[in-house]
Order: structure tokens, then C-alpha cells, then sequence
């Protein structure tokens, strides 16, 4: 009886060791198992960092190549230029086949004040400056948010008009830039979707610059039009927050155009003046 105990412990024994000599076997196998992922993770995390990085060199390559994204059909590139006359830079953008500039011109060679106007000197003004100083009048808020305002002989710059398209007018823009005709703003507006839902388009949103309601305003051109107001015949400026206006080379019938658009509206239309003493903004477009 007690070797038959003997005997049954030594089994039971053999197999315990035996078990967990399995377990042990198992559990290393599985500890090498697990380094070997591990070593193939880490030979294998340099190529996969480097597919990576090629994976998004590439994208953005072809974003830079492109240099542009589709919204709603309206294609979209923003880069910046300078304007070397005054160190400006400007956002600039690509909608269809233009680039224009994505802020108002800022050039501002002299200035003066609301109550000097002419048809046919050159006159330049900053909204609510009435003084002569350039620095006084880069100063103000109004000049960095909205540029300067131009009246016609200012904008052109000594050209005379044109319809075409591009105008082949410089004006007062820099070098390698010109202020659009009509037409080049109707292929602007024609893209966007015509005249009754361009200037929603074109103008910023919201109501930071913009006086309420700012209908329509989407951006989604990144023009971002803001409402800089005009120096009017009188003497006065008037209109800023509620109008975005800008010059065109085009004259009808001894009248000169201005492209605009109202904060309560989403269209944008052309008007025609017999006074080129209006102070208006620009927007350039490149050649």
C-alpha cells in the first residue's frame, strides 16, 4: 500500500512538472512569439515611417502643384505677393482662370483729405483721415482693414479706358498687375454662379466689418470683399459697413463704372457716373 502511494505521488508529480514544463514552454514560445513581432514592428516601423512621409510629401506636393481645392465648383488658391513700391503684401487668389488680389489696394504714393476732389487730378484717401501726412493716414485702423480709396484719374494712372479682356490698364496697380475691365469682372461674377448670387460669394462673413444682415455672405471664393465705404462728391466719406465698391476700367457714354455689392444683398452689379471725383477701393488683377 504505501509503494502504491509512493507510486502515485511520483505520477502525479511527473505530471504537475510535466504541465507546467508545457506551460513554461508555452508561455516562452509565446514571449518569443511575441519579440519576434516586436522585432519585425521595429525593422519594420523606419520603412513605415518612411512610406508615410512619402504618402504625405506626395499629397502635398500635388496640393502644391495644384495649388488649389474645389468649394462648391470655386477653385481656390490663396498665396501672399508683394508689392515692392511699399513693402505691402497682399493675400492673393486664384477663382477660375484670374488671380486677384484678396485684399483692397493699399498703395498710397500722397493723400488728402475728404473735402479735396477732382475729375481730373489724382487723388488719394484714406475713409475718416482728413489729413495730408501718408504715415498719420497708414496709421489708422480704416487704411489697414480697407485700403486706400482712389478717385478715377488716381486708378488709371494716366491710361485711358478699356473693355477688354484682360484691360491691359495698370493704372495705379503694381508691375505685373492691372485693374479689370467690366468683362473681366463679369468672367469673375459668371463663375460664381451670375450676378444674383456672386457677391454673397465674394464677400467676407459675418458681421465683424459687414453691418447686419450681410446677406448672403459665404466667402467661398476667398475674395473676401469687405465693405470699405467711398469719398463722395460732397466732400464726405460715407457707406463704410455697408458697401464694397471697386473701379473698372470701363466708361459708357462719358461715364465711369464701379463694380459693388451691399451688406443686405447676395447680388453684385455695375454702376455708371458722370463724376470721376468718387473715391473708390481697387482690386488688382494679375496679367
Amino acid at each position: 500500500m504505501l509503494i502504491f502511494l509512493v507510486a502515485a505521488f511520483c505520477l502525479v508529480k511527473r505530471f504537475y512538472y510535466i504541465r507546467k514544463d508545457n506551460k513554461r514552454t508555452s508561455q516562452i514560445n509565446n514571449q518569443r512569439l511575441n519579440l519576434k513581432h516586436m522585432r519585425i514592428i521595429k525593422n519594420f516601423f523606419p520603412f513605415t515611417l518612411i512610406i508615410g512621409a512619402f504618402i504625405l510629401f506626395a499629397s502635398s506636393c500635388e496640393k502644391e502643384k495644384s495649388g488649389k481645392y474645389s468649394d462648391s465648383d470655386t477653385v481656390v488658391t490663396e498665396i501672399s505677393f508683394t508689392d515692392t513700391r511699399d513693402g505691402n503684401a497682399y493675400k492673393i487668389v486664384t477663382i477660375g482662370n484670374q488671380v486677384w488680389m484678396a485684399e483692397n489696394l493699399k498703395y498710397l504714393p500722397n493723400v488728402i483729405g475728404a473735402e479735396t476732389g477732382s475729375d481730373t487730378e489724382p487723388y488719394c484717401y484714406v475713409y475718416g483721415y482728413d489729413g495730408k501726412d501718408v504715415n498719420e493716414a497708414k496709421a489708422t485702423d480704416n487704411y489697414k482693414t480697407y485700403g486706400v480709396l482712389y478717385n478715377w484719374a488716381a486708378a488709371m494712372n494716366g491710361a485711358t479706358s478699356s473693355e477688354a479682356n484682360p484691360s491691359g490698364v495698370q493704372g495705379i496697380c503694381p508691375k505685373g498687375w492691372h485693374l479689370p475691365s467690366n468683362a473681366e469682372w463679369q468672367q469673375l461674377i459668371d463663375y460664381l454662379g451670375g450676378n444674383d448670387i456672386a457677391g454673397g460669394k465674394l464677400k467676407e462673413t459675418d458681421t465683424t466689418h459687414w453691418h447686419s444682415p450681410n446677406s448672403g455672405a459665404t466667402n467661398e471664393s476667398g475674395f473676401t470683399a469687405l465693405p470699405g465705404g467711398l469719398r463722395v462728391p460732397n466732400g464726405n466719406f460715407d457707406l463704410i459697413g455697408f458697401y464694397a465698391i471697386w473701379w473698372t476700367t470701363t466708361v459708357s457714354h462719358d461715364s465711369v463704372s464701379w463694380c459693388g455689392v451691399w451688406n443686405d444683398q447676395s447680388d453684385i452689379g455695375y454702376a455708371f457716373n458722370p463724376q470721376n471725383k468718387f473715391g473708390v477701393s481697387i482690386r488688382c488683377v494679375q496679367d
